[in-house]
């Protein structure tokens, strides 16, 4: 019904208020679906304490499907404590990244598995803020050590009203590289950056080294070539593939790593621009 008035209008807001009453009565009458989620918690304020896995208990009749509704809901009434990131809660901006059940994931992509207990870390080998919040320093520095953003000779003469060209072939070339959203969800899950974090770059970045390397804009590819040039850089790389096996959105990082390897031997050369990317 588009409008209400007069006598007609009251029965009707009161019938809907009735169904809404009705309808929590129902929900509420439910028997509970209680889950336990154990998570690590760690407070750096309190040296003296070790890590420990804490218990929650959730009613999954009252908390959203996914793994982040029940930490939100955990923090909000239950223990303000419990710290960890989140923010867009779609699976686009990486925050809630954590160990969810043994494996690599995000939090607000990850439904709950109502049949068994459900063990929360954060991102493994990786120094701890406090609790699920890992320390990206080391990983933010990788990502810029690749310098991630084009490079051309013309950048300071560019008509900055225009934009670079590219054909629709070089464009679909990106793609399956550039959605990554750096949540080091693959990075973490790789034994090689366990062992070598300090030196290799991980899945992550390196699938972002390889975007840009073939990138038909691009000009810098012998001075992206020349900085991977190292035995630890890129070449710690084992192909154990556990990268693509956790990526939330996904991606392929090891075979981006493979194709970056060919590159940087000389085994295989960039594409030619199908078009000039300055008209």
């Amino acid at each position: 019904m588009a409008f209400r008035c007069g006598k007609a209008g009251l029965i009707l807001t009161q019938l809907g208020q009735s169904l809404r009453c009705s309808s929590t009565a129902a929900a509420a009458a439910q028997p509970p679906r209680m889950k336990t989620f154990s998570i690590y918690r760690w407070n750096p304020d309190k040296p003296g304490d070790k890590p420990k896995m804490q218990n929650y208990e959730v009613d999954l009749n009252d908390c959203g499907p996914m793994v982040l509704d029940a930490l939100i809901k955990i923090k909000n009434e239950m223990d303000p404590t419990l710290t960890f990131r989140r923010s867009c809660r779609e699976g686009i901006c990486g925050s809630c990244a954590m160990n969810i059940a043994g494996a690599n994931t995000l939090a607000c992509i990850c439904e709950i598995d109502s049949k068994a207990a459900t063990k929360i870390y954060p991102l493994p080998h990786m120094y701890v803020i406090k609790d699920l919040v890992p320390d990206m320093t080391n990983f933010y520095e990788q990502y810029r050590s690749i310098q991630p953003w084009l490079q051309r000779d013309d950048l300071k003469t560019m008509d900055s009203t225009k934009e670079y060209l590219q054909s629709e072939g070089d464009r679909k070339k990106l793609d399956g590289l550039y959605e990554c959203i750096l949540c080091a969800c693959c990075s973490t899950s790789c034994p090689a950056y366990w062992w070598n974090g300090d030196r290799y770059l991980g899945p992550a970045v390196l699938m972002q080294a390889y975007r840009w390397m073939i990138d038909s804009r691009d000009e810098a590819f012998e001075k992206r070539a020349d900085f991977l040039k190292d035995k630890y850089k890129l070449y710690k790389c084992h192909t154990i593939m556990n990268c693509t096996k956790t990526c939330p959105k996904g991606l392929n990082p090891g075979y981006a790593i493979a194709e970056a390897k060919l590159l940087v031997a000389g085994l295989q050369e960039k594409s030619k621009p199908e078009m000039k990317a300055t008209a």
